[in-house]
């Protein structure tokens, strides 16, 4: 059975790619994913390649990042990372633009692994409590991360205690999400 994040992150993809298809008669494309291999290509053209989401497979968690780091990371994470390949997607959250990170590729999903480590290694080091980001803003010191310990969505700050919550959950956030296209 899938989880609340699964199918919330699902229903998000959905909308994002009817909205695209809408305003484009194509469905997702990428110039930024152009010549990285994915099961998620469709089509390659001149400069970009046309994308659909696909399954996660083979099975997998963020093991190696609660081996590396010695924790437990919230079960709402390993869903959120390991559910589908799928392209970045653009959305807007309370008005807010922002984007959603997805997993590539199998070798995609190893330098997330990696980034998540370096992300909780800098948070240790500053004594922060650990995030773990699923969102990029426009201003480059800004993640959207779900917060370890709460499981709640917040806004911070890179480097810094500021942090605002804006979610209660991760799958309250997705929910929230409206696509960008």
């Amino acid at each position: 059975m899938e989880s609340d994040v699964q199918q919330a992150l699902k229903a998000f993809t959905r909308r994002f790619c009817d909205a695209w298809h809408d305003a484009h008669s194509t469905w997702p494309q990428s110039e930024d994913l152009y010549g990285v291999p994915s099961p998620c290509i469709i089509s390659t053209l001149q400069d970009r390649v046309i994308w659909q989401p696909q399954p996660f497979e083979p099975a997998a968690s963020l093991s190696a990042v609660e081996r590396a780091m010695d924790i437990v990371v919230q079960e709402d994470i390993h869903a959120f990372y390991t559910t589908q390949y799928a392209g970045d997607m653009a959305a807007r959250f309370d008005g807010d633009a922002l984007t959603l990170l997805q997993t590539w590729s199998e070798d995609d999903f190893r330098r997330v692994q990696e980034n998540l480590i370096g992300h909780l290694v800098t948070q240790k080091r500053l004594k922060l409590s650990p995030t773990l980001f699923i969102a990029t803003r426009e201003d480059e010191m800004e993640v959207v991360s779900l917060c370890n310990l709460s499981g709640e969505v917040t806004v911070e700050k890179l480097g810094t205690r500021q942090r605002t919550v804006i979610a209660p959950s991760l799958s309250a956030f997705l929910s929230g999400l409206e696509p960008q296209v």
